[in-house]
């Protein structure tokens, strides 16, 4: 009988003098690019933008390390951009500066907000459990305020004229709006038995606006999609390529 063939051993890790190496060789690259770039009346930025657009595209073939290199380095500049901006716009102007000017209270702010790192103890954790609940019906009052004020107008804009005294007496849109309206609302008005003939018809007219209204949202965001990356194309080909438009 054979004996079972032993796995192999983990690959040993990468030796820290060898990354550094790596990190230098790439930095030494990048500065001779940008200076023979610079010589010949190019700037490194569209180039440098250049080659992550394509890094980024490279996913439409198929999975590479490129792409996941690049991925993880805009996640990064991302996170990065998003702690400069909690700082420089929130942190600083609505925290540091009025309690810098005599607003003592706001040092309660900070304070409130480590209860929540109480829920890593298990003898604290009724403390994590107060700070949720304030902000719980904090964000419970604020959503009857937006309601009142938001979806109110909504739902009384809702109400609009089918007729009027002077041709063309229908308003086209208005009929198409409450109908709309009517059928939807019916296909999710489950009080009533969609088992009764008009019901039904209506709540099947509703679920077929709701899939062209569905439709419709889809293709707008295809074309958000396709109109980026029609400017990443014009990018690539006026922009860093020079070609007369």
């Amino acid at each position: 009988m054979a004996s079972p063939q032993r796995p192999a051993p983990p690959p040993a890790p990468e030796a820290p003098a060898l990354a550094w190496v790596r990190t230098g060789v790439v930095l030494l690259i990048a500065g001779l690019g940008s200076w023979w770039l610079k010589g010949r009346g190019l700037t490194f930025g569209p180039w440098l933008a250049a080659v992550c657009t394509l890094a980024i595209y490279s996913i439409l073939y198929r999975e590479n390390t490129v792409f996941r290199l690049f991925e993880h380095i805009f996640i990064g500049l991302a996170t990065g951009y998003g702690g400069y901006v909690v700082v420089t716009q929130m942190i600083g102007p609505k925290w540091w500066v009025p309690m810098s000017q005599g607003a003592w209270y706001w040092i309660f702010a900070p304070l409130t907000a480590s209860l929540f790192y109480f829920v890593y103890s298990r003898r604290l954790v009724w403390m994590n459990r107060l700070v949720i609940g304030a902000f719980m019906g904090l964000g419970a009052g604020l959503g009857v305020v937006g309601f009142v004020t938001e979806l109110m107008p909504q739902l009384t804009s809702s109400f609009k004229p089918i007729l009027r005294t002077h041709p063309p007496y229908i308003h086209v849109n208005n009929l198409i709006f409450v109908i709309t309206l009517i059928t939807v609302m019916s296909y999710f008005f489950f009080s009533l038995s969609h088992r009764h003939r008009a019901v039904a018809g209506s709540a099947r007219l509703g679920r077929w606006l709701l899939m062209v209204a569905f439709g419709a949202i889809f293709g707008n965001t295809v074309m958000g999609r396709m109109s980026l990356f029609i400017d990443r194309a014009a990018f690539l080909l006026f922009d860093v390529l020079r070609i007369p438009r």
